[in-house]
């Protein structure tokens, strides 16, 4: 029978994309095994999704898809923070039953070697583990997430200290201390679904086979040095760590998009792109107060927006850039600014010569995106572990400024302006893209033969091929 790795990614495209291009890298490397990705429902957020999924099939074919049964987890009635993440997780365990039947399927004509797993889908550990399937977790993050991961069992048992307290700071191995305001309200708040779930998240992947990172040993090397070391942990111990990063998508579809035909025109480095990741929704407020900010800077810029969240964070119905942008904005700006609707192919854009700068959420496939291009960043975190991002791009590797927000978390036309002239137009933005370019020479070496994510992708096919169980 043939040799199969089964992906399960959680039901947000960005998370999709990642996994497929884990299972590129490895049968790109490994020929002899096939890929099967689960794609769970509801459907993904962008409408494309079949299309790209048809296009991966048909120009990779060791990678198939399997789409599961939808289901129907609790409405939305208010769009927050905690509310979506809730979903991803509920989303995966209402499937459970769903993947146990898919998995017997593709085990009638090929032989699972491993089910690598989502943080998002940790309660399908269990279906995976009464199957006897050696099972991974393909961390998406950096290393300084997954310390948190693995060190929040650790954290919840040995103090019952309200983490939502004022002044009250969070340490964890391997990551300087950070204020318990920056983290997801629903993260730090014990009566909180997300909480819990976060828990059980650090538990299984202590048990699991391996954990993958999307890393590379010299980013991080402070985390990992503690996640391997077992530091993170209670007991101290730590499953195999595979830091086989960078994993990024560098090439996009062929179809020609204006924003690329724009940038043609532009000068090198004059470009400042905005783009915040397919959960970065702004209020109506926050977003003209970027337009603002970007008006008065002066620079030239390419804008990825999307509608914005009325004040009382109930979806609405799209609505025109006219509607919510300052008065006259986009006709003050053409002749220096592209603004995109919803979506832009992100890795072609930082890999154009124009670009000179991204200010982007601290999501880690755009910082990674941003580094393999050499592009330097405005940081401007905005959920989950982005703000431990920011820590790192800012104060540890030097290749960003952090765009400071208010107490509300509202950053300020002026501040923006203020960073966006120092990022394009000072000596401090010219040295952090020396020390970027320095960054995107060291993740080449990396990913090539020889390199540390390589070595690092041989040993886990070794392990997927040795069958070690949970």
């Amino acid at each position: 029978m043939e040799e199969v790795i089964v992906l399960y990614p959680n039901a947000g495209r960005g998370h999709l994309d990642s996994m497929v291009e884990l299972g590129k890298l490895i049968i790109n490397h490994y020929p002899s095994l096939l890929v099967t990705v689960v794609i769970s429902g509801p459907p993904h957020e962008i409408p494309t999704t079949l299309t790209y999924t048809q296009a991966v099939s048909a120009t990779t074919p060791s990678i198939t898809f399997l789409q599961l049964p939808t289901v129907t987890p609790p409405p939305i009635t208010s769009f927050t923070e905690e509310t979506i993440i809730s979903q991803f997780f509920e989303i995966a365990v209402l499937n459970n039953s769903n993947l146990h039947n898919a998995l017997l399927n593709v085990s009638k004509t090929s032989k699972i070697k491993a089910l690598v797993l989502d943080l998002f889908c940790a309660s399908a550990f269990e279906v995976s583990t009464s199957l006897n399937i050696p099972t991974y977790f393909f961390y998406t993050s950096g290393a300084s997430g997954l310390c948190m991961l693995l060190h929040w069992p650790t954290l919840v048992n040995d103090t019952t200290r309200d983490f939502k307290a004022p002044n009250t700071t969070i340490n964890i191995p391997g990551v300087p201390p950070i204020p318990s305001e920056k983290f997801p309200l629903s993260a730090v708040d014990r009566s909180s679904k997300v909480f819990r779930y976060f828990e059980e998240v650090g538990l299984q992947m202590t048990k699991s086979a391996g954990i993958i990172v999307n890393t590379f040993d010299l980013l991080e090397q402070r985390a990992l040095e503690a996640a391997r070391g077992g530091k993170c942990t209670s007991d101290g111990s730590s499953p195999p760590i595979y830091c086989l990063g960078p994993i990024v998508k560098i090439t996009e579809d062929k179809a020609e998009h204006d924003c690329l035909t724009w940038l043609e025109s532009q000068p090198s480095n004059s470009v400042l792109f905005l783009c915040f990741g397919s959960g970065g929704v702004f209020s109506a407020k926050q977003t003209r107060e970027i337009a603002i900010g970007l008006e008065s800077s002066g620079v030239r810029f390419l804008w990825v927006v999307r509608d914005p969240l009325p004040e009382d964070g109930v979806q609405s119905n799209p609505t025109s850039l006219e509607s919510f942008l300052p008065d006259g904005f986009m006709e003050r700006t053409k002749t220096r600014g592209f603004i995109v609707k919803s979506w832009a192919p992100q890795a072609a854009i930082l890999n154009h010569g124009s670009v000179g700068g991204l200010v982007t959420h601290c999501g880690w496939n755009s910082i990674l995106e941003a580094v393999c291009a050499g592009v330097p960043m405005l940081a401007w975190p905005l959920y989950a572990e982005q703000h431990l991002n920011r820590v790192l791009l800012v104060e540890e590797l030097k290749v960003a400024l952090p765009v400071n927000e208010s107490e509300n978390r509202f950053v300020s036309a002026h501040e923006l302006e203020m960073k966006v002239r120092e990022l394009q137009n000072s000596e401090t933005g010219k040295c952090l893209r020396d020390k970027v370019a320095i960054l995107r020479k060291e993740a080449l070496m990396a990913t090539n033969n020889g390199g540390s994510s390589r070595v690092a992708l041989a040993k886990l096919v070794e392990s997927f091929r040795n069958g070690f169980s949970n």
